[in-house]
């Protein structure tokens, strides 16, 4: 799977109507960016996460889900890559990414096999959204074509961080309202919410929807026999972060299982529950996806793309960090 134009032709001939191109959204970004200043790049990226995904499936998630948190704070400028240094506070203090947030190493190592083909050429953000795109596919996702051309942010902002990443306990209006603020709508949010049928969820982020009424009133429609299993896997007290499949059914297939789920009372999330009992449009679009594997994968790629293009820093805007977790000097 290490060779990538063997791996996409296959694909294509499979599923040639779930690639995208969007060349005229983002601005100043278009998929040939580098086309003649580092015409290996996407192979570079390909052949690191090829052998990081085969040998832990899960990262596939992981790094799909940094790209997320990057994009969700001040645009997509590799904010959420920064350690803390000087005056800056990394993103990774804050409550959606700490003890949760991963696959930094795996970013740095993309980062040095692409500073040694081609230096301080490509941006940590862009290879944050190659990284998105190849997790996906790798795991049996759609694929897409990724507008590049953005710059590395000079700063973090924690307090982005923690406000502005919808939290698996927001209201249906809250999350909605974040994702209308980043110029993104309610397919965006229901098709990047198929992002969970890989990846796992620590009890903190669920436990309280299935203890006791007493406690929530949100998850009272959660499927007995999984609310069970969640009991006995996250204990009242300790456990907090015990991993749990998002998707049960195929944990690390990407598909529309996650819909599934959902339409079963099965959903781990609150988050997730709320898409069919909170607002009638989400819950038709999630019955469409769940029914219709293909128009999942074509709106996901859709609003994979859409998102990757939340205010770029482009032009002479921002720097091309030659190491990810830290600002050149």
């Amino acid at each position: 799977m290490a060779n990538k134009s063997l791996f996409l032709s296959l694909l294509i001939l499979a599923i040639s109507p779930l690639c995208f191109s969007e060349k005229s959204q983002g601005g100043n970004l278009y998929p040939q960016f580098y086309d003649h200043s580092c015409p290996k790049l996407e192979d570079i990226v390909w052949s690191v996460l090829a052998k990081v995904v085969a040998k832990e499936p899960r990262m596939a998630a992981s790094l799909l889900r940094l790209h997320f948190h990057d994009c969700f704070v001040k645009g997509c400028d590799g904010g959420v890559l920064l350690d803390s240094s000087g005056s800056i506070v990394s993103e990774k203090r804050s409550n959606p990414n700490r003890n949760s947030a991963r696959g930094f190493e795996v970013i740095d190592e993309i980062k040095a096999a692409v500073e040694k083909a081609c230096p301080e050429t490509v941006s940590c953000a862009d290879i944050l959204a190659l990284t998105a795109r190849d997790s996906t596919l790798l795991v049996g996702g759609p694929n897409w074509e990724v507008p590049l051309g953005r710059r590395d942010s000079l700063d973090a902002s924690l307090s982005g961080s923690n406000y502005n990443i919808p939290a698996p306990n927001n209201t249906f209006q809250t999350i909605l309202t974040k994702f209308k603020l980043k110029g993104l709508d309610l397919v965006d949010l229901v098709a990047l919410s198929g992002s969970h049928t890989i990846g796992d969820a620590r009890c903190t982020s669920f436990s309280k929807g299935y203890t006791t009424r007493a406690e929530t009133t949100t998850r009272q429609t959660l499927n007995p026999a999984m609310a069970a299993v969640l009991r006995k896997r996250c204990p009242r007290s300790g456990g907090d972060q015990n991993l749990f499949n998002l998707d049960h059914v195929t944990p690390f297939k990407f598909d529309n299982s996650y819909y599934k789920n959902l339409l079963a009372n099965k959903g781990l999330l609150s988050s997730d529950e709320i898409l069919v009992s909170q607002n009638a449009d989400s819950m038709k679009l999630v019955k469409q996806y769940a029914e219709n594997n293909h128009l999942f994968f074509q709106h996901f790629a859709q609003s994979m793309v859409k998102m990757g293009n939340i205010a770029p820093l482009t032009g002479s805007r921002g720097e091309i960090r030659r190491v990810c977790r830290r600002v050149n000097h």
